[in-house]
């Protein structure tokens, strides 16, 4: 869980904000406190989509079950309204599924990817996710903690790039949020995959925004 979940597992979240770039632009964070308002909401409508997304792969990959992986990631893609987020999951799903593959030897993993660059599946990262900690033998809390806080570091990493703020108010921040995020578990655990929901017409607003704005540190 470590190795997968650490910031420096080269699956390109280093290349993207989540909309935070266009968030400092405009200025609605500007300090350490809208900051931590800014990563829980993106952390909330992860947990929510994301999060319910990866669980289910997960399952799936323990069931053997191939089309409930598929199911979970054409379903996780209708809900990403704005071609950053899908961007932002299509790579990193492929990078991680390309890692998978060398480093564990999941056949699940092989056949999903291939299924990806057939386009027959559209290859997101919290679908990815699930299979690879499938086949590693690691349970659900895990998943859903190793999610929630690549979530939460992605969006804090880019703050120490654009913003001022320091490396104690981030890691305070991820600190407070990572253990917020596990009182939502109960809930996402039983949410089936018509229940996610992802309704956060701002975050699509600044994605808009970054797709065709002149800020380029990070990918749009």
């Amino acid at each position: 869980m470590l190795q997968l979940a650490d910031s420096a597992f080269p699956v390109g979240a280093f290349s993207f904000s989540n909309g935070l770039e266009s968030a400092v632009h405009t200025g609605v964070v500007y300090d350490a406190r809208t900051l931590q308002a800014y990563t829980r909401t993106i952390a909330l409508q992860a947990a929510f989509t994301d999060g319910v997304a990866a669980l289910h792969s997960l399952r799936s990959a323990q069931r053997k079950e191939y089309e409930g992986i598929l199911q979970a990631d054409r379903s996780l893609h209708q809900l990403k309204l704005n071609n950053e987020a899908r961007t932002m999951q299509q790579r990193m799903g492929r990078k991680l599924a390309e890692l998978g593959v060398h480093l564990f030897a999941c056949d699940t993993m092989e056949r999903w990817l291939a299924d990806v660059k057939e386009d027959i599946t559209p290859g997101n990262y919290p679908v990815a996710q699930g299979i690879l900690f499938a086949s590693l033998g690691l349970n659900e809390d895990i998943l859903y903690t190793a999610h929630q806080y690549g979530v939460i570091s992605m969006v804090l990493n880019a703050a120490l790039r654009c913003l001022k703020v320091s490396h104690y108010d981030t890691q305070r921040i991820l600190y407070q949020l990572s253990d917020e995020s596990l009182q939502w578990l109960p809930e996402i655990r039983y949410m089936a995959l018509e229940d996610m929901n992802n309704f956060n017409p701002q975050a699509d607003i600044l994605a808009s925004l970054h797709e065709k704005g002149a800020m380029r540190m990070f990918m749009n």
